[in-house]
């Protein structure tokens, strides 16, 4: 939870305040992850520098897109990407991680969320329109497909 709160605080510093509220990620939403086997954590030494959710399967909020997914085949998706600050490349191993499991990944962020969408663009994901997230704000939805890079 350490992790998010840092996480939470560089997204306030670097100008996307609303992302993620106080109570976002809840410890009971993370301990579901680490409980469906979908919570996992990027190390540095001994020490644990950043971590995911990656899910493969349908995701419910990616059911209804203002846009086009680049296709339908089974995907994994990203969720909940946080570093402690300390370490470049925390996003990089994550995705790393979910290529050797996936070849179709989505991710989402929010609008005020540069340094995110700037990263996302960068590794190779095309935008493909808005999505909503639980409580109906909207994200900026993306997709990896490696068959068609």
């Amino acid at each position: 939870m350490d992790i998010y709160n840092s996480a939470r605080e560089f997204m306030k510093r670097s100008g996307n305040p609303t992302q993620w509220p106080p109570d976002y990620p809840s410890e009971k939403l993370i301990l579901s992850d680490i409980s469906n086997g979908n919570s996992y954590v990027v190390t540095v030494g001994n020490r644990i520098a950043g971590t995911f959710a990656f899910i493969i399967g349908e995701d419910p909020t990616y059911s209804r897109i203002e846009g086009c997914w680049l296709n339908n085949r089974p995907y994994g998706t990203i969720h909940r990407l946080a570093s402690d600050g300390s370490t470049k490349g925390v996003a990089d191993e994550c995705l790393k991680f979910c290529k050797a499991l996936a070849d179709n990944i989505r991710i989402d962020t929010h609008k005020d969320n540069t340094v995110m969408l700037n990263w996302i663009k960068r590794s190779g994901f095309k935008e493909c329109g808005v999505i909503y997230v639980y409580d109906g704000s909207p994200r900026i939805a993306f997709h990896y497909d490696s068959m068609n890079m």
